[in-house]
């Protein structure tokens, strides 16, 4: 674990980050709510326990982020992007709310063994499957990870589409526009089981993706509609 903690990973959250994610989700719920009409769907769909991978399609703006919090009012950990970690500020708010980087691009070793860890420990794992931040009405094809996590630790994944952040704050922007938001929660997408006992085929891991970018694709339709793009 020497090469994790070089780069500033935690396990579990102490109760103190806990205590802070909680606060913070408070704080940006509340905000969400009035400025930008957050409108949420299917909450019940995120398991109450257990551990989940979910997996929020159409990211649009720096904005998916804090609002995916609004999906389940559990404590979430995060997998980001290993050049937000390195941000002075930013990134000692990430790491106080859960989260923890992966290089992007990169088979990560040392993320996959800490996202292992923590459904483990029954905890729900966010991570982007698009990859980065795009533009437009089309999930663009998604990387393997989340699809491969789930296969490999049989969690399900609860997929997840997000409308009208990028017409609220769209990449360049300085300001956050007061305009509606949605979120739409899928239902749990559970991975295909290792035959005889051995890994899941490529072939499954792969066709699995593909069932997931279908699926996250229609919630993301449905949440634009919903708030009018």
């Amino acid at each position: 674990m020497a090469d994790l903690a070089d780069r500033g990973f935690q396990g579990p959250l102490s109760p103190a980050s806990r205590r802070f994610y909680r606060v913070v989700r408070v704080v940006f719920m509340a905000f969400f709510r009035l400025w930008l009409r957050l409108d949420v769907k299917g909450i019940e769909n995120a398991p109450t326990e257990g551990a989940f991978i979910l997996a929020p399609g159409g990211h649009r703006s720096i904005l998916d982020t804090g609002v995916v919090a609004g999906s389940t009012r559990r404590t979430l950990r995060y997998m980001g992007a290993e050049t937000y970690f390195a941000a002075p500020g930013l990134g000692w708010f990430l790491r106080s709310v859960g989260g923890f980087p992966v290089e992007r691009g990169t088979s990560d070793r040392d993320a996959l063994r800490l996202s292992e860890e923590v459904l483990a420990r029954g905890e729900p794992l966010v991570i982007f499957p698009e990859g980065t931040r795009y533009s437009g009405p089309v999930v663009q094809p998604l990387q393997q990870g989340a699809a491969f996590l789930a296969c490999r630790t049989q969690v399900p994944i609860v997929p997840l589409g997000m409308g009208g952040t990028e017409r609220a704050w769209p990449k360049g922007s300085k300001f956050i526009r007061p305009t509606k938001v949605a979120l739409v929660v899928g239902q749990p997408m559970m991975p295909p089981v290792p035959e005889d006992g051995k890994r899941v085929k490529r072939s499954a891991v792969s066709a699995f993706n593909d069932e997931l970018h279908a699926e996250i694709q229609r919630l993301f339709d449905e949440a634009q509609a919903r708030v009018g793009v």
